[in-house]
């Protein structure tokens, strides 16, 4: 005879499963056959796999040697960090040489260190940097002496710049330029004075001495390095050499010690070469005398003498030799096109 236990052991093999329909809706019918385990919940995803199941975290990651910069997989997140996939636009690491090829996500601000102070100005820092591009806004930084930040045209011109003017020597003082990571700059309303009691700020968009305006002034700028032989143009057609040198003494640099004009193309003009003892006098002089007017009486309006770097390393041994080939102007540098900015305008 069996006993209670056995008899109930002998009921539970005996009685059929009931009938799904019965079953509530979040359950699930299992076949007399199958094993009875009991089953764990593990949400609305489901158990994890058979693998999973006595790591519930997986295998570890594979190894990553240290790269040593300090944001690698073991120096950023401990050893075993996988690191992030690269950036589609990776940034150019520093003191990079930079091309023609730039980053259209590059911003067109530079920041300009390394400025004297006492004599530098909005304009003067214009007359610089329009050598390269369009200039749209300076501001100078009031907690940072001698620091100004420039709005180029475009990130192009701020290569330009960056290319040809970082690490130039004016006067006492070396210049430093890099990209900003600022987008634009604003418009400040109340810009504090400077040295020279001229505004710190100053907007450049729409002035005529930008030299990148239209497609014929651009295919006529040539980009050149600073050099201590400046090209000179759009001045009187009868300009004297003491006129010339009036100019810089005027405006408190040191003159050039040789000047060569051109042969007249026009009566409306006249362009040559000056040559300067050091390129940090050349870069003063454009910076202080580049538009800077000369009057003429059979002209309605002054003349805007424009400046920039010659691709002539130098162009004479100096008045006391005869005015003969040593006085003439380079081919190079007599040849249509050859000038950084437009001939004749004013």
């Amino acid at each position: 005879m069996m006993d209670s236990c056995q008899m109930q052991q002998q009921w539970q093999r005996n009685s059929p499963d009931p009938p799904a329909k019965t079953l509530a809706a979040n359950t699930v019918s299992i076949p007399a056959n199958m094993p009875r385990t009991v089953y764990m919940d593990f949400g609305s995803g489901g158990p994890p796999p058979p693998g999973m199941m006595k790591d519930r975290h997986g295998p570890p990651p594979p190894h990553h040697p240290r790269d040593g910069r300090g944001y690698g997989p073991e120096g950023y997140g401990g050893e075993g960090f996988v690191p992030p996939p690269p950036m589609h636009h990776p940034m150019p690491p520093q003191n990079q040489v930079f091309d023609s090829r730039i980053d259209s996500q590059q911003g067109a601000v530079m920041m300009v260190y390394g400025l004297d102070p006492a004599t530098v100005n909005a304009d003067r820092l214009f007359n610089l940097c329009c050598l390269y591009g369009n200039v749209v806004r300076i501001k100078f930084l009031k907690t940072k002496e001698g620091t100004a930040m420039v709005q180029m045209g475009d990130g192009v011109s701020v290569e330009r710049c960056v290319q040809n003017l970082n690490n130039v020597t004016v006067g006492d003082y070396t210049l430093t330029l890099a990209f900003s990571k600022q987008a634009y700059l604003s418009e400040v309303m109340n810009p504090y004075p400077l040295p020279d009691k001229s505004p710190s700020f100053k907007d450049y968009v729409g002035n005529k001495n930008n030299r990148f305006l239209t497609p014929a002034s651009i295919h006529k700028n040539r980009i050149q390095p600073p050099s201590k032989v400046l090209h000179f143009f759009n001045t009187p057609p009868d300009v004297s050499d003491d006129q010339l040198l009036q100019v810089f003494q005027d405006y408190g640099v040191a003159p050039p010690h040789t000047i060569s004009k051109f042969p007249l193309k026009s009566e409306r003009s006249s362009s040559g070469l000056m040559e300067f003892q050091n390129i940090s006098q050349s870069v003063m002089a454009i910076m202080a005398c580049n538009h800077a007017t000369i009057q003429h009486p059979g002209a309605k309006f002054p003349f805007v003498m424009k400046l920039c770097f010659s691709s002539s390393r130098q162009i004479g041994q100096g008045k006391s030799q005869p005015p003969a080939k040593a006085q003439s102007p380079p081919q190079d540098a007599a040849r249509p096109g050859q000038n950084n900015g437009l001939e004749h305008d004013y």
